[in-house]
């Protein structure tokens, strides 16, 4: 993983927008809130990414045969890339998560 460097205040404020990026829906909360903040900003840009994945997943469960595979595997991905979001968060850093980063620079 690749470490940004962003500028920011560090806050116990700027810490908890940045792990709610990463907690489901609520990831719009810091992207409508915080779009000042660079740290918060990427953490909220990769939570977005991550939420979609969560939904698109869902769709894959109306496969047959595969779909609950294909969820399964989606649904750990989400999980795991979620837990290095928040670890990211906890130790002030700015990682880019795998895939993850890529898609949100393009958002």
């Amino acid at each position: 993983m690749v470490e940004a460097i962003l500028r920011s205040t560090l806050g116990a404020r700027t810490t908890i927008m940045a792990a709610l990026s990463y907690l489901s829906v609520l990831c719009f909360v810091p992207l409508l809130v915080d779009r000042d903040d660079e740290f918060v900003y990427f953490h909220a840009k990769q939570g977005l990414v991550i939420w979609i994945w969560g939904v698109l997943a869902l769709f894959a469960l109306h496969v047959p045969v595969l779909g609950k595979w294909i969820f399964g595997f989606s649904s750990m991905g989400v999980l795991v890339f979620s837990l290095l979001g928040l670890v990211s968060v906890v130790f002030q850093r700015a990682w880019k998560l795998p895939v993850v980063s890529w898609v949100a620079d393009r958002i």
